[in-house]
């Protein structure tokens, strides 16, 4: 009898051994967030399961996508898979395989586009949010910014001849008809914020009194209306069209290649805006997940993205490159948030109603 209580004394005391092994011990949090341990954005290893693997959803251009994910690559060791297309098609991607996600992050998406639809992602703070500008932090949750975007107007010098651009307004100019390239901003998230860009400014801070202008931009589209962002900025720079409205980067670019473009920033008014990075919910790469955030809002990979990629940072340690205008030189306006949000789905409808009733 004696012998058998031994055992069962042995027995229990290895199940509370193993039990207390579970316990965190290191600089990770109890909630497997990943933790800062030495102030610079390096976070230590979570308990998720490490797969070596990381599924992206990205409406980026595989131009500004590449370079980052194989840095990334380079320094993990996960092997990437980026599955590119527009932003609607993307989210509808998410909204469909939410039982059973097969992407782990969705990289891209204006602020304005993905705000409601936020329970798609998981609530992730990147390690790096003290060093990210105070207007652009992660208050929500999951909505991780990472660039900052103006709206622009992209123009072909050589097809522009003496016609003049410095805003929306001149996008009326019947010489201009069926030479604009517009995308359609149910499946870009550029082309919604430059819907949201004419409303407040056509209509003076008020986005209802911006649908007179819409309908003659519409009629001057002439029926032309692209289904994804590359196309408008890559029509302008080709030739195919004298001026588009795109994001700065899709425009930047080419300038800084010396290519026959410029850059107009709307006399009217300039909405620019951060897009995000977004953890996926449940998505079965958590670990890589979390460290792709943590990565991307890093000061290596944000100088990347102003020095190489020709964006705007959101961090307060990486200036903008000297060849983009100063934002303090530029016509800055605002839109409001909740209306963006409310009435997005009204705002795309009633332009695409305008456009096929034209």
């Amino acid at each position: 009898m004696k012998k058998l209580v031994s055992i069962c004394l042995l027995l229990c005391l290895a199940f509370g051994l193993t039990a207390c092994s579970g316990l965190t011990t290191s600089n990770g949090d109890s909630t497997g967030n990943n933790v800062d341990i030495a102030g610079n954005g390096q976070t230590e290893n979570t308990p998720e399961k490490d797969t070596g693997t990381l599924v992206i959803y990205c409406p980026h251009p595989l131009e500004f996508i590449n370079p980052l994910v194989s840095e990334y690559e380079s320094q993990t060791g996960v092997k990437v898979e980026v599955i590119a297309a527009g932003t609607g098609e993307l989210l509808k991607r998410v909204e469909s395989e939410q039982e059973n996600p097969l992407g782990d992050i969705f990289w891209g998406g204006s602020l304005s586009t993905m705000k409601p639809k936020m329970d798609l992602f998981e609530n992730y703070q990147s390690a790096n949010e003290e060093f990210v500008q105070d207007t652009m932090k992660n208050t929500e949750g999951p909505l991780t910014r990472f660039t900052d975007i103006p709206s622009v107007l992209m123009v072909n010098t050589d097809l522009i001849g003496d016609i003049e651009i410095n805003g929306y307004e001149d996008l009326l100019n019947p010489a201009l008809k069926g030479k604009i390239a517009h995308c359609d901003p149910s499946k870009s998230s550029s082309s919604f914020e430059h819907l949201i860009n004419i409303l407040y400014a056509m209509g003076n801070g008020n986005p209802e009194d911006g649908w007179e202008y819409v309908e003659k931009f519409c009629e001057n589209l002439d029926g032309k209306l692209l289904s994804g962002s590359s196309a408008v900025y890559k029509g302008v720079a080709d030739g195919e069209y004298v001026v588009g409205l795109t994001f700065e980067e899709g425009g930047a670019k080419y300038v800084a290649d010396g290519a026959p473009v410029k850059l107009v920033y709307m006399e009217e008014g300039v909405i620019s805006k951060p897009d995000g990075v977004y953890i996926i919910k449940n998505a079965k790469n958590m670990k890589n997940a979390k460290g792709f955030i943590d990565f991307v809002t890093s000061k290596e990979a944000q100088t990347i993205i102003v020095q190489q990629l020709n964006r705007r940072s959101v961090r307060k340690d990486v200036p903008a490159p000297d060849y983009m205008t100063a934002k303090e030189d530029m016509n800055i306006i605002f839109d409001e948030e909740a209306v963006v949000v409310e009435k997005k789905q009204e705002w795309i409808d009633r332009f695409l109603e305008i456009f096929t009733g034209i």
